[in-house]
C-alpha cells in the first residue's frame, strides 16, 4: 500500500497484519512506510531476496513488527535475521510438487508460513493452488493462506481446516489497481469471514 488515505480507512478494518512492497520489481513498491499505523496493526515489509543488511536497515528505519520473505531465502538467511530479534513470515511458493518437508529447517527462525501458489512472480501472480495440498503440511509453525483469494472465497475459507491455519493474506483480488485497496470489498469479505 502506497496511499495514506487509503492506508488510513482500511486501518478503521478488523485486521490484523498490513503490507509494504519494499521489492523494487513490483507496481507496488515503496521506500518507505508512508504513514503512521496503529499500534494494534502489525507493520510488515515484504522483500524478495534482498540484501540482508538493508532488511534490517529498513526494518529498524520503519519500525516493522515482521519482514515477510517472498524469495529464495535460505535457513542462514533467515537465522541472521532472528539473531537481530526481526519477526520473520517466510513464504512458500506452492503447487503439487512442493515437499511440504522443506519448511521444517526453517521452524526455529520464522514466527509464521504463508502459503503462495507457485507462479512466474514472487507473489501477485493472482492464482490459486489446491488448498487440499496443505493436508500434507505437518509442521508447528502457524501458517496465512495466499494466492489468488477472491471477495468470492469466503465461505470456502470459512470450510478449511487445518489446525495451525490462523490466516489469510489478501491481495490482487481486492485491489482497484496496485497498492489500492478497495476498502469496501475488503470490509464486506471481513464480516463475511466473522459470520
Amino acid at each position: 500500500m502506497k496511499i495514506p488515505q487509503n492506508i488510513d480507512r482500511l486501518t478503521k478494518l478488523d485486521i490484523d497484519f498490513i503490507g509494504f512492497i519494499f521489492y523494487e520489481k513490483s507496481a507496488r513498491y515503496v521506500d518507505e512506510v508512508p504513514c503512521e499505523i496503529p499500534k494494534n496493526i502489525k507493520k510488515t515489509g515484504v522483500f524478495v531476496n534482498e540484501n540482508i543488511q538493508k532488511v534490517i536497515g529498513i526494518s529498524r528505519e520503519n519500525n516493522l513488527d515482521y519482514v515477510q520473505l517472498h524469495g529464495n531465502e535460505n535457513i542462514e538467511y533467515c537465522k541472521k535475521l532472528k539473531e537481530k530479534n526481526i519477526n520473520i513470515i517466510k513464504a512458500f511458493s506452492t503447487d503439487e510438487n512442493f515437499d511440504f518437508r522443506t519448511t521444517c529447517r526453517y521452524q526455529a527462525f520464522c514466527d509464521y508460513f504463508i502459503f503462495d501458489t507457485k507462479g512466474k512472480n514472487y507473489g501477485g501472480n493472482g492464482l490459486k493452488f489446491n488448498w487440499k495440498l496443505l493436508e500434507n503440511y505437518k509442521g508447528e509453525t502457524p501458517f496465512l493462506l495466499s494466492g489468488g483469494i477472491l471477495p468470492e472465497d469466503a465461505q470456502a475459507i470459512k470450510s478449511f481446516k487445518h489446525k495451525m491455519f490462523v490466516g489469510i493474506d489478501i491481495n490482487s483480488g481486492f485491489e482497484v489497481k496496485p497498492a489500492v485497496k478497495n476498502i469496501s470489498k475488503i470490509e464486506r469479505f471481513i464480516n463475511e469471514i466473522k459470520k
